[in-house]
């Protein structure tokens, strides 16, 4: 199951499919249904969280196992790693700052989820990696593509070809996660920092985020992109009140 909670300017996604929130059909439709609520609401961030033990434990083995064993069992495969593929690639293009709160393992699909989104907080209990070479596959959801990109080949090589496994507080140290922090205290600094973001001027954030982006998109020229922002950013009622505002002070 998950479950949409509006919050203002801060919409919380919750996974809540025991015991370890596996990643199958029902999971990505269930997703894919809640991002279709959220952006006609229009939040300035997503907030992904889990009540289980684990974030997520990535795909469901048993769904996996079923692909194979059907008559058109690796064409099965392509097609549902194709629709991980459609979900994440939303997720990292959603009109919202997406954030996730990584309790617990994220591991293969679950640290690709939590990859596809712009900043990771993680638990220091957390265990986050991407074992598929484990099991004879590859972290083929996207994982070899944005690990790799955000954290180096180097560390990405680690990582997969390893298939090393590392906590929060070395996902921070590495690059993998922005901020970490005993479990304890994971609810009240990711939703902090949801909270100062959502507090933000929406228009700018969403502007800026599509600048990043463009760092790593050989098509696109990011400068000329942060020079095309600011005329659509600037002719928003919400900036022209918040330059009056500061100005005022």
């Amino acid at each position: 199951m998950i479950e949409v909670i509006e919050n203002g300017n801060v919409c919380d996604i919750v996974l809540d499919t025991p015991p370890v929130n596996a990643i199958n059909d029902g999971f990505l439709t269930e997703f894919y249904r809640a991002l279709d609520h959220i952006e006609t609401a229009a939040p300035t961030v997503i907030l992904i969280r889990s009540t289980q033990k684990v974030f997520c434990a990535g795909a469901d083995l048993k769904g996996i196992q079923q692909h194979f064993q059907s008559d058109s069992g690796i064409e099965d495969m392509i097609t549902y790693v194709r629709a991980m593929h459609r979900l994440f690639d939303r997720l990292e293009k959603f009109p919202a700052v997406t954030m996730v709160a990584i309790n617990g393992a994220a591991l293969g699909g679950g640290l690709e989820l939590a990859l596809s989104c712009d900043l990771r907080v993680a638990a220091h209990e957390a265990r986050m990696g991407l074992p598929e070479a484990q099991v004879g596959m590859i972290p083929g959801a996207g994982g070899t593509q944005r690990l790799t990109r955000l954290c180096g080949p180097g560390v990405a090589s680690r990582i997969i070809l390893g298939c090393e496994t590392v906590d929060g507080a070395e996902a921070e140290r590495i690059g993998l996660a922005e901020k970490s922090c005993p479990l304890a205290d994971l609810e009240t600094v990711s939703r902090d920092w949801a909270a100062k973001i959502g507090n933000l001027a929406r228009p700018a954030l969403l502007a800026s985020k599509e600048c990043i982006a463009a760092y790593s998109d050989h098509e696109t020229d990011g400068y000329a992109l942060e020079l095309e922002k600011p005329k659509i950013t600037m002719r928003s009622q919400e900036a022209q009140d918040r330059i009056a505002a500061f100005f005022s002070k």
